[in-house]
């Protein structure tokens, strides 16, 4: 392990111990100690810290820039203190306009083909399974990447197919029902994993070939190479995302609401809990998301009024 990575370790600790939420610096800090140790840095820089953050792999329409510098300079700050050298960079330096970006919706057919690359993209038995469970519980339950990663061995009730999101988005924790099949899916990869590593390194339930919880950083660029070989949303006007797995969850989960009847405002406040939404404002947004959806709930409308009439 190189001195960058000690000291974000060591930084990520103090600061959790002081009770900060560091989700996204403990997915993005791997990728940053391990540019810094790339390129043979002496000390951070703003110039190293800026050319991480603009790396080519995310483009300025998104926020990953301003996240990535967020990250940068708060280690950059705690490394002040150690390293005279270190340059903070300045706030502001990067900055993003929050704006709502029309998710890229996943069919059934384009989550199962990128599942079945993942064995010639990853012939490792274990990884590829690691990456096919994820994918599919991704797309089954519409949790978040990082809560994905973070999921315990204790995490899921086997009992009675429940997953415990601990200290998820806004420190809330959450209870994630599973299908009957997502819970066998994920008990044959505990079987798999368990066989392949009796002693791992991590208790996390998703490991990595050396024993370890998978990075977020690696999974996304797996992603990213699945997305290219499949050709899964070549040519939307949005680059696909890892992300757009819970959106996909959403949408589709509303657009079967609508075509079996069901009262969709009355169940909107359910799906908003979970998803793991703060308010349920957010889960409105998906009423938008798709063509589809807009003609299901403009139809439904249309059939209330003559109701009326």
């Amino acid at each position: 392990m190189s001195g960058y990575a000690q000291q974000a370790q060591e930084y990520l600790r103090l600061r959790t111990a002081l009770g900060h939420k560091l989700a996204e610096a403990h997915r993005l800090l791997p990728s940053f100690t391990a540019y810094l140790d790339e390129i043979a840095a002496p000390a951070i820089t703003i110039e190293a810290a800026l050319a991480w953050a603009q790396l080519p792999d995310a483009g300025p329409g998104t926020s990953v820039w301003a996240r990535r510098m967020a990250v940068a300079r708060g280690f950059a700050r705690h490394m002040s203190g150690i390293e005279p050298a270190t340059e903070v960079p300045p706030a502001g330096l990067v900055t993003f306009r929050q704006r709502w970006r029309p998710p890229f919706i996943y069919s059934p057919a384009d989550v199962q083909a990128l599942m079945g690359e993942v064995p010639r993209l990853v012939p490792a038995p274990l990884r590829a399974a690691t990456f096919q469970t994820m994918i599919g519980l991704l797309a089954a339950t519409g949790m978040r990447i990082g809560e994905v990663i973070a999921l315990g061995r204790g995490d899921i009730d086997w009992a009675e197919d429940v997953i415990v999101v601990r200290d998820a988005k806004f420190g809330k924790s959450r209870e994630v029902p599973l299908d009957p099949t997502v819970a066998a899916a994920l008990a044959r990869y505990a079987a798999l994993r368990d066989q392949a590593l009796p002693a791992p390194a991590s208790s996390a339930f998703f490991l990595s070939g050396r024993g370890s919880a998978v990075s977020c950083s690696d999974f996304e660029s797996r992603f990213r190479q699945l997305l290219a070989r499949t050709g899964v949303g070549a040519g939307a006007p949005a680059r696909p995302r890892v992300h757009d797995l819970r959106h996909s969850f959403a949408v589709h989960t509303l657009a079967r609401w609508y075509r079996a009847g069901e009262d969709v405002a009355a169940l909107l406040p359910r799906l908003s809990t979970y998803l793991g939404h703060l308010i349920p404002g957010y889960t409105y947004r998906y009423l938008s998301a798709t063509p589809e959806l807009l003609q299901l709930a403009a139809a439904r409308l249309e059939k209330a009024k003559e109701a009326g009439q």
